[in-house]
């Protein structure tokens, strides 16, 4: 019998996943000073191009170099870099995968060292938890003016991410990123068309799509990943994206990758800082291995456009369920894919029955280090350190992270 999990998706432009496994989209913070790409990140997705993925999503690449999510983010919002990122597709598509850039605008959610006056829907400062090491200056509400900025600097990267030889685009709309602040009630107070209703709210988004498909052609893959829930009590609801996704289904996206929480509620790590809301999961949600899923399946039932799941997939017995259910039509792998490159290609092949699981050992605050770490190890050719402890990878993390500001921030001077 074979594997629902080898099938191959036709998407709705044409292309086509040889398998229903994604490399999910994690940042890499890479980019040198200039944000460009490098030959490390080169490296790193000639690695994954081998994992026997269908389809690759990039880390974050901001599309305004003011809206960094992290100092190392690559950047198109002018012509440079051209030449790096070509070679970066080249990289990722070196064994036949599909290679997908990650578009993305930070808004508000941006260190106060990178912009002291970023812009977001409303001037809403983001609620974090004290002492984590967060520090985010008071947003600017945007004008209309600035909106329509924003709606092309997404459209003009999409277009230089085709002419460089990516085989598709996806959108970052979720994880409190600008798209997602336009949709939350919490972050947009509005009181004009982008703000108050859903209607309104979700403008913003509709408007990046159509220009990101109009840059692109229709034969180009554009995908977007949204919340399914910011999980926040007084949010953007899993009743709201399932509406949301009824006005998607006339915009040719190509596939619908379903996620939840921000920063402020970072349900991705495992955590709950602050009240979940009418979207507070209930015990049988919280005893499927991946959390996401339930509420994933009421928006897949409204979709006309192929979707997309990550965060927390761990056994081959729980993805094929999902599969099987019509829950979903991709698996996204993020930390897994970290800690074994190839788990893609033994889980195809019947090898293993469940993808690793390192971070079950870590603290929650040490597995974003961790796993950069390891990023960097694969950069450099080398095999994830599965032995490395948590407040090791914190400390060598801080000290890279620090480097890339003083970096980034000469550069500009």
């Amino acid at each position: 019998m074979s594997n629902p999990l080898s099938q191959s998706l036709r998407l709705p432009s044409g292309a086509i996943l040889a398998n229903r496994l994604v490399k999910a989209a994690m940042s890499e913070g890479m980019a040198d000073a200039n944000n460009h790409s490098t030959p490390r990140l080169e490296a790193l997705y000639r690695r994954w191009a081998r994992s026997g993925a269908g389809l690759l999503l990039s880390g974050n690449i901001q599309v305004d170099r003011w809206h960094l999510e992290r100092p190392g983010n690559i950047v198109i919002d002018d012509d440079s870099g051209q030449e790096q990122l070509a070679r970066l597709a080249a990289a990722g598509t070196s064994e036949g995968a599909h290679f997908w850039a990650q578009l993305s605008h930070t808004g508000r959610q941006v260190q106060d060292v990178i912009n002291t006056s970023p812009l977001a829907p409303s001037s809403v400062d983001i609620d974090v938890m004290r002492g984590a090491g967060f520090s985010f200056a008071t947003p600017r509400k945007m004008t209309e003016e600035q909106i329509m900025q924003a709606v092309g600097q997404f459209a003009f990267a999409a277009r230089k991410v085709r002419e460089a030889g990516f085989t598709g685009v996806s959108l970052h709309g979720a994880h409190g990123y600008l798209i997602s602040q336009f949709l939350s009630p919490l972050a947009n107070k509005r009181a004009d068309r982008w703000g108050g209703s859903l209607e309104n709210r979700s403008r913003f988004v509709l408007e990046v799509v159509a220009a990101v498909r109009s840059a692109v052609g229709p034969d180009f893959p554009v995908a977007l990943k949204l919340n399914s829930s910011d999980f926040q009590k007084g949010g953007f609801t899993n009743a709201e994206c399932v509406e949301l996704v009824k006005k998607l289904n006339d915009s040719s996206l190509d596939l619908l990758e379903l996620s939840g929480g921000s920063l402020e509620q970072p349900k991705i790590a495992g955590l709950t800082l602050m009240d979940e809301g009418e979207d507070a999961p209930r015990e049988s949600t919280v005893k499927r291995e991946a959390f996401f899923v339930d509420f994933a399946a009421s928006v897949r039932a409204a979709a006309k456009m192929p979707v997309m799941v990550v965060g927390g997939f761990r056994t081959t017995a729980a993805m094929i369920e999902s599969l099987e259910r019509g829950e979903l039509d991709v698996i996204g792998l993020g930390r897994p894919i970290i800690a074994d490159p190839e788990i893609p290609k033994r889980i195809l092949a019947g090898e293993v029955d469940r993808a690793p699981s390192p971070e079950a050992a870590l603290h929650p605050f040490h597995l974003l280090p961790w796993n950069n770490m390891q990023l960097e190890r694969l950069a450099d050719g080398l095999d994830p350190d599965l032995l490395l402890e948590g407040a090791d990878a914190v400390e060598q993390f801080t000290e890279i992270e620090t480097r890339n500001i003083t970096a980034l921030l000469q550069r500009r001077a």
